[in-house]
């Protein structure tokens, strides 16, 4: 049972920043119970979305049975709990936001999974040193909300054993303007986070340089969905 031990199943959540003043996972303060509680309606009525359903075919390409997850950005669960249901053995759910932390913990326990979760709620790139290492690891529309986009895809893929999943915005001019717009419009209704349109080469070059490949790739108008492998040795 690779990975089995480590995820911490059935513990409280630990909170690091919980998204308070000053903390980088600002996500925590904007994205909060009704938004979450939103999103787990729209998850139970019609199941995850899109992008995340290329994400999740994917991820089980070539099996999950026996593998550990972590899943950073979780929102309520979606794919984690997709992965246990595949035949995963554990996950570990890190979100910055306390308030999606409780609705994935409500879901995995409604799924009969909750003593295969394990929570954290705070700045991945701060708890990375204290996260255990997993077999699969999944971004699934987070490193577009994240300041520092180095940092975390650089700690989030050392932590991935053998597979490692991205959903994030395409890499087209029109995106990134779009992305400006947005940013200007937060910064005048002074809301904290801001969304970030990267280079899809940057992004490549650094899952590439600890040693993966890509082995499934699918895009739509503004999403692009990636999975890379460990190279063979």
């Amino acid at each position: 049972m690779a990975g089995s031990g480590d995820a911490g199943q059935g513990d409280e959540p630990r909170s690091v920043c919980g998204g308070g003043s000053g903390c980088a996972c600002a996500v925590g303060n904007e994205f909060g119970e009704s938004t979450a509680r939103g999103d787990l309606r729209s998850y139970r009525k019609s199941g995850p979305p899109r992008t995340t359903q290329w994400l999740l075919e994917g991820l089980r390409a070539g099996g999950v049975d026996g593998l550990s997850v972590l899943d950073i950005g979780a929102g309520v669960g979606a794919v984690h709990l997709a992965l246990l249901e595949a035949g995963a053995e554990s996950a570990v759910d890190v979100d910055g936001s306390p308030a999606y932390v409780t609705v994935a913990r409500d879901e995995a326990a409604r799924q009969g999974l909750g003593d295969r979760v394990g929570y954290e709620v705070g700045d991945f790139v701060t708890l990375a040193p204290s996260i255990a290492p997993a077999d699969v690891v999944v971004l699934d529309r987070v490193i577009c909300c994240y300041p520092d986009m180095d940092a975390l895809v650089r700690q989030s893929v050392a932590r991935a054993r053998l597979r490692y999943g991205l959903v994030y915005p395409r890499d087209r001019w029109w995106i990134r303007a779009l992305a400006a717009t947005y940013n200007g419009a937060a910064g005048l209704a002074r809301r904290r986070v801001r969304v970030h349109a990267h280079r899809t080469a940057e992004v490549d070059a650094i899952v590439r340089g600890a040693g993966f490949e890509p082995r499934f790739r699918r895009a739509g108008i503004f999403w692009q969905v990636v999975v890379y492998e460990r190279a063979s040795v």
